[in-house]
């Protein structure tokens, strides 16, 4: 059974990222970014008797706390339409091993990449997309176009982290 220093020690490194403060570019004031669902989830191994394997899920769990670089997961699709230069930097950056350099640039990709994708959704890269120069175009029925509210916070994920 995982003794208790274990699940502290997984518990405090799988939270530590979850959530964090990001200097304002104009204010210098800090504000959290919510940046949960980054980490794979992990899940639980079990036995052929369909006990739960605690053993397996210690290996995995000290596997997941050595990872050099937590959140390279997955791809920004949705933002290589807007910002696909600094997408393909990053990629370049992780594959010759500039871990610090990666880390900086997808710390400044992660807002952007939250608005066009969970937060504001197709709209929301549409309306990016006309910004940069590119056809968004009008959003199809159901979906509707972003209210000036909404517009506005989509700027600010992009200009506080220097892209607009």
């Amino acid at each position: 059974m995982l003794g208790r220093g274990v699940w502290s020690s997984v518990r405090q490194r799988l939270s530590r990222g979850l959530s964090r403060n990001v200097g304002g570019w104009a204010s210098g004031e800090g504000r959290k970014v919510d940046i949960a669902g980054i980490y794979p989830p992990v899940t639980t191994p079990f036995t052929a008797t369909a006990e739960v394997d605690y053993g397996k899920l210690e290996e995995n769990l000290h596997k997941l706390g050595t990872f050099p670089f937590r959140g390279a997961v997955g791809g920004v699709c949705a933002l290589a339409n807007v910002l696909g230069a600094q997408v393909c930097q990053l990629e370049r950056l992780c594959l010759t091993g500039q871990w610090e350099d990666a880390q900086k640039l997808q710390h400044r990709l992660i807002e952007p990449n939250i608005a066009v994708t969970r937060r504001f959704g197709i709209p929301g890269l549409k309306k990016t997309m006309d910004w940069f120069g590119y056809y968004g175009g009008p959003c199809r029925a159901p979906l509707q176009e972003l209210s000036p509210k909404d517009e506005e916070a989509l700027r600010m994920d992009f200009t506080s982290n220097g892209w607009l």
